[in-house]
């Protein structure tokens, strides 16, 4: 008998009748003679309609009472999921975060799990029934406060929870097959893959692949759990996400895992900094007080007559006016001349553990955007990702030369989206 966590998306539990299909996924795995805990998200937009309901309500609500509310979505989902699996007669008892036993800092909106002490989960499971958690959420070690997880939440959880349990793997339930060589909503002719590795999937997620969120794979990764991701639409196999590619893998031979692409940044300029020793470290000081994660760094070369030189950075658009606003509070005592605000730029990264050793991978990625006659404004490296800044406008051309460019067409099969959200 294994133990097998399976997460469900919002677009998974959707509605009444794609709980009713969950369920039975559900049930074939416990029939299967395995020990099951269920992690659910909230159906469809939930999150996003209560949101907005908040703010009509106020436009500033409390992040503590912003937390409780948002977490209703995901308790709802495992009610319903739950009473769908006893409709098919079997055990099934939902949990909350809390209940589950995720234990978090006390940051909300974006609480961190500390810890998960599962016992009331072990027990349900021992008694034969199906454990249905909330994801999203846990309470605060310090206050006892609901608290919500941020983005990527549920997928957290999910892994956090199999961890805790020892489980043979995660499965990831979503609206696409497995993980694409790119986001098959923009290149149709996107590769599935068979097998990727936790550290090429950590940079696919760092760059914008939604597929699967960048906290879970660095818990997967830290326990050395295997990650299933597939389809709650079909039966299709999934993408494995392991510690490494297999020898023989279809993707193996191939120097690059994928092309990944992210609409979610800004970039802030900061004009006339003088160029002399702490003035950088003032900068990010800034911005790391007030709790903002920055991306991609440029900074030029200092004009000799003047001193003075520009330093470019991203960060997530969400986070654009309080940075503007921290930097601006030390305007004076930098002594920077101006910022620049820019919301309409795009990323697009390259991602693949052989680029460590082949040459000539740069001169293709930039030769491809090239002939796009796309403009690059930013450009960084790691041992196996090469990302670039370019226009938003630009960015769904620059992913489809990139992935011609390097022979990750399925020229077989076209990708299939199931649902609308990637999660």
């Amino acid at each position: 008998m294994g133990l097998v966590v399976q997460k469900y998306g919002g677009s998974s539990v959707a509605d009444a009748a794609s709980i009713k299909r969950v369920a039975q996924r559900i049930v074939e795995t416990k029939k299967a003679g395995n020990q099951v805990v269920v992690v659910v998200s909230a159906m469809g937009d939930t999150t996003d309609e209560l949101i907005d309901l908040a703010n009509q309500v106020s436009p500033l609500p409390a992040p503590r009472e912003l937390d409780m509310l948002l977490t209703a979505g995901e308790r709802i989902s495992m009610a319903l999921v739950a009473m769908a699996v006893g409709q098919l007669g079997f055990e099934a008892r939902s949990f909350t975060g809390s209940q589950a036993g995720v234990i978090t800092d006390s940051v909300h909106g974006k609480a961190r799990i500390i810890d998960v002490t599962p016992g009331r989960i072990k027990s349900a499971i021992d008694e034969g029934a199906i454990a249905i958690v909330a994801g999203f959420q846990g309470v605060s070690q310090n206050s006892k406060d609901i608290t919500t997880l941020g983005r990527g939440g549920s997928d957290t959880t999910a892994v956090a929870l199999a961890a805790a349990l020892e489980a043979d793997v995660c499965e990831i339930y979503t609206d696409v097959d497995g993980v694409f060589s790119a986001d098959p909503r923009i290149v149709p002719s996107a590769r599935k893959l068979a097998a990727i590795s936790y550290e090429e999937m950590l940079e696919m997620a760092a760059s914008g692949a939604k597929v699967l969120h960048l906290r879970c794979v660095e818990y997967a990764r830290r326990f050395d759990l295997p990650i299933h991701v597939r389809s709650s639409f079909s039966n299709n196999q999934g993408t494995w996400v392991i510690k490494e590619r297999p020898v023989g893998d279809d993707m193996e031979q191939a120097i690059i895992a994928g092309v990944a692409h992210d609409r979610s940044e800004a970039k802030i300029t900061v004009v006339g900094v003088p160029d002399r020793p702490g003035v950088a470290a003032a900068i990010f000081q800034t911005i790391a007080d007030a709790q903002i994660n920055i991306d991609m760094i440029v900074q030029n070369v200092s004009a000799a007559a003047t001193g003075l030189t520009d330093i470019s950075f991203t960060l997530p658009k969400a986070e654009g006016k309080d940075a503007t606003n921290a930097l601006q509070r030390v305007q004076k005592e930098i002594g920077f001349q101006s910022l620049l605000f820019d919301d309409t730029i795009g990323k697009v990264s390259l991602v693949g553990a052989g680029m460590r050793s082949h040459p000539g991978v740069s001169a293709t990625f930039f030769a491809a955007l090239a002939e796009a006659n796309v403009n690059i404004e930013m450009i960084t490296t790691s041992e196996i990702r090469l990302s670039v800044v370019v226009r938003e406008k630009d960015l769904d051309n620059a992913v489809r030369s990139i992935h011609t460019a390097f022979g990750l067409d399925d020229s077989n099969n076209e990708a299939v989206v199931y649902g609308g959200t990637g999660r």
